[in-house]
């Protein structure tokens, strides 16, 4: 992930606490969709990885596909739940943007700017930063009186915005 060393390690630790407690435990305690929770958990800790500091692990270039067909199955995945459920539409956003920022990855390994074309942010990035915004601020309100699960999900999204940014 580019940008300053501290915000990276910052947000690794946040999506490892949030896949950890607020996902795994989740998916322990049978509370709400087991599956979802695995899928959560999955998210938070593709994102820490993904935001550790390029200066402290650069990957191998084939780290990239996996995540991209990881995170490609993910996708399908929830896009075949949405057809019951629209709130796993959601979750297929997150698993698209993480192959986006894969793809991104291994193409910037020259060292171009992620996610950055010659006139500044692509479409793409610009889309998922607006969605991701908007999500942000839509369960920031819902938040209130609301439970661990959708702390977890902001916190995620919040993680996603970040990481988007930074492309």
């Amino acid at each position: 992930m580019h940008g300053p060393a501290t915000a990276s390690w910052l947000l690794v630790a946040l999506c490892v606490a949030v896949g950890t407690t607020a996902c795994l435990l989740r998916w322990r305690g049978g509370g709400e969709s087991p599956a979802r929770a695995g899928d959560e958990a999955l998210m938070g800790f593709g994102m820490a990885a993904m935001a550790v500091p390029a200066l402290v692990f650069t990957p191998p270039a084939w780290v990239w596909t996996v995540y991209g067909m990881v995170f490609g199955g993910a996708a399908l995945r929830a896009l075949w739940s949405a057809r019951g459920e629209r709130r796993h539409l959601h979750h297929a956003v997150g698993s698209l943007a993480m192959v986006y920022m894969a793809v991104v990855m291994a193409t910037s390994a020259g060292g171009a700017h992620a996610g950055h074309g010659p006139g500044g942010a692509t479409l793409l990035t610009g889309l998922l930063l607006a969605y991701y915004a908007r999500y942000v601020l839509w369960a920031g309100f819902r938040l209130v009186g609301a439970d661990l699960a959708s702390a977890g999900r902001l916190s995620m999204g919040v993680g996603m915005l970040t990481m988007l940014m930074t492309m």
